[in-house]
Formats: structure tokens, sequence, C-alpha cells
């Protein structure tokens, strides 16, 4: 009997819209996927590229990135910061070799609650299909690539 990949998928959540609709969605009893790991910031403009890159490279099969449909920020222009931000990684994902998929950004208002469940289904289907992400042998190809990469990172002492 063969086990099915299931995926796990780092969730990053605006505090005023996309937490709170995962929340409508538990409390109305919604059912999505179990594989979203959820966090909570405040606002999705404070997504660095750097946390989606670390969640990537510490086992995570992909990342959400949710936040308020634009031009309904809390914090003005957040959400266009995000699209910014999201736009320059995903052309940086591809050079590592990272399928499109794995990173996708989501607008939810806090009463959207269904929408944000069928985004996080349909996620976790995609990612399914493509497998798990392997950072490792993906993007640093195998341990010579790791130890590259880490005597890259360490300066040499004199």
């Amino acid at each position: 009997m063969s086990e099915q990949f299931e995926p796990v998928i780092v969730g990053f959540l605006c505090n005023w819209c996309s937490y709170r609709a995962a929340d409508l969605a538990g409390t109305a009893r919604i059912h999505y996927a179990p594989n979203m790991r959820p966090i909570r910031v405040m606002c999705s403009g404070r997504i660095d590229p750097q946390f989606v890159l670390k969640a990537l490279r510490e086992g995570a099969d992909g990342v959400m990135i949710a936040g308020c449909h634009p031009g309904e920020c809390h914090y003005v222009s957040g959400n266009i910061k995000a699209l910014r931000r999201f736009i320059l990684l995903k052309a940086m994902l591809r050079q590592f070799g990272v399928e499109e998929a794995r990173v996708q950004l989501v607008w939810a208002s806090a009463s959207e609650g269904i929408i944000l469940a069928a985004k996080v289904n349909k996620m976790t289907e995609e990612i399914r299909a493509l497998g798990p992400l392997n950072w490792q042998e993906t993007v640093l190809g195998g341990n010579n690539g790791y130890k590259v990469a880490q005597a890259a990172l360490v300066p040499e002492e004199v």
C-alpha cells in the first residue's frame, strides 16, 4: 500500500483579513485541507522574502501569503508592497528551479472564509501533484551544493 504525499504549506496570514477568514472558516466548520500551518502577521506587506525562503529551506513544500484585497489594506498600501515583493520573489525562485505553484499570493477579506478554504485546498492539490520540494537537491544540487553555499556564507579565519 503506497502512502500519498502530504505537503506542508506555511501560510503567512494578515491579522486583519486573512487570519480572520481562516478563523471564520473554522468556526463555520468549513472543511479545508489541514496542510497549511498558519502564521499570523500584522500585514502581508511585512512578509520579507527571506521568510519565504527560510520556510522552503527548512522543509515546507509551499508557502501561501494571504492578505487584504488591494485597496482595502488596514495599513494603506501594505498589500501593494506584498504584491511587488511577491513578483520579485517568483522571479528569483524561478531562477532557483522552484516551481511557481509552490509560492502563492491570495487576497481574502475577513468575511471570505470559504474563499480562503478553497485556495488552501487548491494549493494543497497543486503541491501534492508536484511532489516534495527537496530544497537540498532542487536548489543546492545535493550535499556538495550545500557545502559550497555554507562555505560562501562563513568567512575564513585568518
